[in-house]
């Protein structure tokens, strides 16, 4: 894995001003010397960045992608909090949420990484356009959940899905948690599912899935 947890390269636009593409700032990143190894990042983004999946494809057309889908009212809440947490939001949840679009235009042409905390959840869109570069056989999706309660089967379709030796016994562990200075409450996430209800059901369509648990109240 990389030395560190989100890389941030192919969603950095100076990166890719010249036709060039300097990767070895990229691959700075990793230890490169060991031979024989695959090599892999974190970095969330890529999936919600319009260029990312394009610029990944450009550099490495094999790469396959391992992405973990967060309930969206959880996760648009949980983003809020994070940068609540780190001085960096001053407005409510709910404020945030009504006023996000005027708020994200402002980082036009590209996406707002910041106040973008419900347009991240829309899945499909995300999806489709890295299917548009990538074989969906490239792609492993599943639920934040499932990672929760089944670690050792996700864990085996990991390595089944990358053809690699199957991982060792785990425990899960809790990481990059942070506490919540209030709860979601009823009139927001009712906000919220209302929102996402028709995205949620053509997540479900698109993968098989049933989400249903992500709209309850």
């Amino acid at each position: 894995m990389a030395r560190r947890k989100e890389v941030h390269f192919f969603d950095r636009e100076w990166h890719f001003t010249s036709s060039e593409v300097d990767y070895s700032i990229y691959h700075s990143y990793f230890d490169t010397d060991k031979s024989g190894c695959l090599y892999g990042e974190v970095t969330p983004i890529y999936m919600y960045w319009y260029r990312a999946p394009e610029r990944v494809w450009n550099y490495n057309r094999e790469m396959k992608w391992i992405l973990i889908l967060r309930n969206p009212i959880e996760r648009a809440y949980s983003h809020w909090n994070m940068e609540h947490d780190r001085g960096r939001e001053a407005v409510s949840f709910f404020d945030a949420i009504c006023t996000e679009r005027n708020r994200c235009r402002k980082a036009l042409p590209y996406q707002d990484r910041r106040y973008s905390y419900v347009d991240r959840g829309f899945y499909v869109e995300q999806i489709r356009r890295i299917w548009h570069y990538f074989p969906m056989e490239q792609t492993l999706i599943f639920k934040s959940e499932e990672l929760r309660h089944n670690l050792s089967t996700i864990l085996n379709k990991i390595s089944d899905f990358l053809e690699i030796e199957p991982f060792p016994s785990n425990n899960p562990q809790v990481v990059h948690a942070r506490e919540y200075l209030t709860q979601l409450s009823q009139n927001e996430r009712d906000f919220l599912r209302h929102i996402y209800e028709f995205e949620v059901k053509q997540l479900e369509r698109m993968l098989g899935w049933d989400c249903s648990n992500w709209l309850e109240t």
